[in-house]
């Protein structure tokens, strides 16, 4: 029943998506809480250090604007889908799953780099999309480039989705070199342009230098997995592993850009576990960009999986641990 609810695509189900946002933050907004010692807040790139000093130091406020942001990627989740309909069914599930997938890390759920960094990949995936059947050159890579670079001075493991790029033009335009060259020429932009602001304001280059090497591969600080948490990670990326091979099957059954959507996104997937695993700077803040395709996956899986009863047991039982999480956070 609970999924039933989520399916559908009247305004009750933006109600819904609204009702249940403010339940999954409201410990945050309860039990305000500053940011962890995490190397991107100690030595914090130059965006986030920007942003960091707009807001100020009040928790609360921090944690409302990265609320009000977090409701934008919602929004910016279920228009991916609409502009270019990979899925094949106009729906809210991805903001829904991505409203789960960061609730089951309510220590994230505050002022963060992570979460504009996403943005931005998200317009950059939108543009690495536009370029399909783009004749002669795509200039969309410069732009992609761009966007993720602009993404890495916010959160600076941002720039390994550079693969992105590469993997985007393999897919949609046969390697074109010139847009290779394009795509990287965007990635180098912005933080050239930044550090030329650096030497104009007379700031020092060297500690830009030592921030973004010390963002990258520093040593992240640990975080603290529940038993619960560990269950519920089991249980999701179980759910994640059955949605991608359920799409896998059925990819040949699609129209070529759903195709080529779908294999961009898995690809960002990839990424997003192979920087988990083997960098050591990331954390479980990859979830805010790892929840991007994973969202994707277990929607496509819950709208187009026939036997609705095991669908909506296992939809129910995802929901129902999450707000555990959550409730124990609060109380």
């Amino acid at each position: 029943m609970l999924l039933k609810l989520f399916r559908g695509t009247g305004p009750g189900v933006l109600f819904l998506l609204i009702l249940t946002t403010c339940i999954f933050w409201a410990g945050t907004f309860l039990h305000p809480q500053l940011p962890g010692n995490f190397i991107y807040e100690t030595r914090p790139m130059p965006l986030y250090g920007l942003m960091k000093m707009a807001i100020g130091t009040n928790p609360l406020t921090g944690e409302i604007f990265t609320f009000v942001l977090f409701c934008f990627m919602m929004f910016f989740l279920v228009s991916f889908n609409t502009s270019i309909f990979f899925i094949n069914e106009r729906t809210f599930l991805p903001a829904c799953f991505y409203i789960l997938f960061i609730a089951i890390f309510p220590q994230c759920q505050v002022l963060n780099p992570v979460l504009p960094a996403s943005v931005f990949l998200m317009m950059a995936m939108k543009r690495i999309m536009d370029s399909y059947r783009k004749p002669g050159t795509a200039y969309n890579y410069f732009d992609a480039g761009i966007y993720i670079s602009i993404g890495s001075l916010f959160y600076a493991d941002l720039v390994w989705f550079g693969v992105l790029l590469i993997a985007g033009i393999i897919l949609l335009r046969s390697g074109n070199f010139i847009e290779i060259i394009i795509s990287l020429l965007g990635l180098a932009a912005p933080f050239i342009i930044t550090a030329g602001l650096f030497y104009v304001l007379g700031k020092d280059i060297g500690i830009m230098l030592a921030d973004i090497r010390d963002n990258l591969f520093d040593k992240a600080a640990g975080y603290h997995f529940t038993r619960l948490t560990i269950i519920l990670l089991i249980y999701t990326g179980l759910i994640v592993i059955v949605s991608t091979g359920f799409l896998i099957i059925r990819m040949g059954s699609k129209k070529i850009k759903s195709r080529k959507t779908f294999s961009l996104l898995l690809w960002s997937f990839l990424i997003s576990v192979v920087l988990f695993y083997f960098v050591p700077s990331v954390s479980v803040e990859i979830v805010w960009i790892a929840g991007i395709p994973a969202c994707y996956l277990l929607a496509h899986y819950f709208i187009f999986e026939k036997k609705k009863i095991f669908a909506e047991i296992v939809f129910t039982l995802f929901f129902l641990l999450v707000l555990l999480i959550q409730a124990l956070n609060v109380f």
